[in-house]
């Protein structure tokens, strides 16, 4: 079974900076084994295909038939050293911990599926009533409220907004048998830099709707984590799609930040320029998803 053809904006946290009892959970969870990053993609899907493939199936990953938490899951880590910073920034101190916070995340995508999906389509997903899983995927989301989920998702395609968190000359490839990895690490602090001025250009520039409120968004959502964090920005399994010749081609972040450049000195040409060749390198994957 191919990976699925996600891709993944991921925090990771010092394992010093997550409270009680969650600190506990964490360790014990770094301590049972980590995922490996080439294979995070396949572990979450195994974990929800688990979970409905059980008797009775599972309203979401991770909870056995009465909705009860069963462990933390599964957990990514990094090391300081492995991710580049601006001179100002700090990483860590100590092993980097980025909780996949599958349950969370299935529960949160199962409330928009709830309020996006027609009544049929509702009826043939899910055992339970559509009003029973809103009340319960519901009061999972609700437990969120103090934290945030450390990954964001995005399926066939990467939301250009989160180009404008990386540096793009870091660019890491990973490749083992078989396999690649694609991904960029950055700072936390270099991260919002990134984030406020881009969201500034963008609203001065185009309004408050499109990229910039996605930016707007994106920027809340770093600041609820450990000033110290490290962010990656990871293909995923959209690298399945991708030939030699793609990644070579590939300059999204370049882009990406010549249009920000390119917005606050008001160089439409230049935005313009920069906006389709971000359009077609990325129609192709766009026209798979149809596809499919």
């Amino acid at each position: 079974m191919p990976e699925p053809f996600v891709a993944y904006l991921r925090v990771y946290e010092p394992l010093s900076s997550f409270e009680p009892p969650l600190r506990e959970e964490v360790e014990a969870a770094v301590e049972r084994g980590t995922v490996d990053p080439f294979d995070a993609g396949q572990w979450e899907q195994q974990l929800w295909l688990r979970s409905q493939l059980a008797a009775p199936p599972r309203l979401l990953p991770g909870e056995n038939a009465k909705g009860e938490v069963q462990g933390l899951g599964g957990v990514l880590v990094l090391e300081p050293e492995d991710v580049p910073t601006a001179p100002a920034a700090t990483v860590g101190p100590g092993t980097l911990v980025c909780p996949l916070d599958v349950r969370g995340r299935a529960a949160a995508a199962l409330v928009g599926f709830l309020g996006d999906a027609e009544i049929p389509l509702r009826t043939a997903a899910l055992a339970d009533s559509a009003e029973t899983a809103r009340s319960r995927a519901g009061a999972v989301v609700s437990e969120l409220a103090g934290g945030a989920v450390h990954v964001l998702s995005s399926t066939w395609t990467v939301p250009l907004p989160w180009f404008v968190v990386v540096d793009p000359t870091e660019r890491c490839v990973f490749t083992e048998p078989g396999r690649r990895r694609v991904c960029w690490r950055v700072a936390m602090a270099d991260a919002r830099r990134r984030v406020a001025r881009a969201h500034s250009v963008a609203k001065q520039s185009i309004g408050e709707d499109g990229p910039t409120k996605i930016l707007k968004e994106t920027g809340r959502w770093l600041e609820r984590f450990h000033p110290h964090s490290a962010v990656e920005l990871d293909y995923g399994g959209l690298v399945q799609l991708m030939t030699p010749a793609d990644l070579e081609a590939d300059t999204s972040a370049e882009d990406v930040h010549a249009i920000v450049d390119a917005m606050e000195s008001d160089d439409a040409e230049e935005v313009a320029a920069r906006y389709e060749q971000l359009r077609d390198f990325w129609a192709e994957f766009a026209a798979r998803e149809q596809h499919n």
